[in-house]
């Protein structure tokens, strides 16, 4: 009998643990409501098999993967024949009915509204809050938010995964989803957005471009810095003592060095359509304004250093804390809209926080809320790579 691969058993592993029927799916989205990663309520099975991988990783304390494979057909200039990009907008429709059979009435276009954009975005776990969050804050502007998202945990959900996935190409040979070019293939859907991985290169993002703008050439593109984690520091730190605000603004200075060669790439050859969403500016900020103790409920920065629950960050990789997703979203807001979360009067019902350890948790306070608008709006102004500013001050873009 031939020996399998120690990858071979893995994937093995993780095929036949994850949950497959409808009946633990739900249970699985009760035990483990973060595996619904686009947080539409219901746990598909690509979900749960990314959540326990991500699972896995995180208990063996590696985290998602900073080095890995890539299909060197990268470099070609083309994908595959049969790459569902290069399908008709009907046929690439069929094949999302074939693929998602319990989608009996698929809405691939929804009318254009008066005040919205309707966005279609990929991302990984680093995303997903803001995506939660960004429409119960565009509804408390005035407006619904249409967002069509296929996200993932991890490397799941970086640009180049979704591309290969939705296109049915290279490790997903045959096995195409094409949730968001259904969509995108009809012309009506006006912004994408993107959350960055480890790695990055311009043509994980040029691909989907190209094919936006092949059907709506006003399309415009939005790429999340993401923010600095603890294992970004060597060694890790093993107390918050070890932490500072400076040592948050060096390690976001660092990765932005990183971002700002991707995106003069990508404007180049694509001026004035792509903008960073700056996540990490505006937390960096929230966690200047915890040491200048103008954070009130805030325990502490990492709840996996100090234990504490309401803390800026969760975990070792970088999650948020309970209510700073709703920063995330202000962020989302303020860059898409180019107008300040700080305009929006009144409060908004966000969903309550639940963890499933603790049950219920409090929401923030209401001046950290007021405050976490007011720094969205700083962090997205004083972004050069945002393309939005502020001159008068007024709250609302140039």
């Amino acid at each position: 009998m031939k020996t399998m691969s120690l990858c071979t058993c893995v994937l093995l592993m993780i095929s036949s643990a994850f949950p497959q029927s409808e009946t633990q799916l739900l249970n699985w989205l009760q035990r483990f409501p973060t595996a619904d990663s686009d947080g539409d309520g219901k746990l598909t099975a690509d979900e749960a098999r990314a959540f326990m991988v991500s699972r896995r990783q995180g208990r063996n304390g590696h985290g998602p993967p900073t080095e890995f494979h890539v299909d060197p057909d990268w470099n070609k200039g083309r994908f595959p024949d049969n790459a569902i990009c290069y399908m008709t907008p009907k046929d690439i429709q069929t094949i999302y009915r074939e693929v998602f059979p319990k989608d009996s009435q698929p809405v691939f276009q929804v009318p254009k509204p008066k005040k919205a954009l309707r966005i279609v975005g990929t991302g990984h776990s680093f995303m997903a809050p803001g995506y939660r969050t960004f429409p119960v804050i565009c509804r408390a502007a005035g407006f619904d938010q249409p967002l069509r998202t296929h996200t993932g945990g991890g490397i799941t959900g970086s640009a180049r995964y979704k591309w290969e996935q939705e296109n049915g190409i290279f490790e997903f040979a045959g096995k195409p989803k094409p949730k968001l070019l259904a969509a995108i293939a009809t012309g009506a859907w006006d912004a994408m957005m993107w959350g960055p991985y480890y790695a990055d290169r311009p043509e994980y993002y040029t691909c989907w471009i190209e094919f936006g703008l092949k059907y709506n050439h006003k399309m415009e593109f939005y790429l999340s810095d993401a923010w600095p984690s603890l294992r970004h520091l060597s060694p890790t730190p093993t107390t918050e003592e070890e932490l500072s605000a400076e040592t948050f603004v060096r390690l976001d200075k660092e990765k932005d060095a990183a971002l700002e060669k991707l995106i003069a790439d990508l404007d180049r050859k694509y001026p004035n359509k792509v903008h960073v969403i700056p996540t990490s500016d505006a937390m960096v900020l929230a966690v200047q304004a915890y040491y200048e103790g103008k954070l009130p409920g805030i325990e502490g920065i990492n709840r996996w250093l100090c234990g504490k629950t309401y803390s800026i960050w969760r975990d070792k990789l970088g999650h948020l804390g309970p209510g700073f997703e709703r920063l995330e979203g202000y962020v989302f807001y303020a860059t898409i809209y180019r107008r300040s979360p700080a305009l929006i009067k009144g409060d908004i019902p966000f969903k309550p926080l639940v963890d499933k350890r603790l049950g219920k948790l409090d929401p923030p306070r209401k001046e950290v809320d007021r405050l976490f608008r007011q720094i969205a709006w700083e962090a997205v102004i004083n972004n050069p790579l945002s393309d939005v500013t502020d001159r008068d001050g007024n709250g609302i873009a140039d």
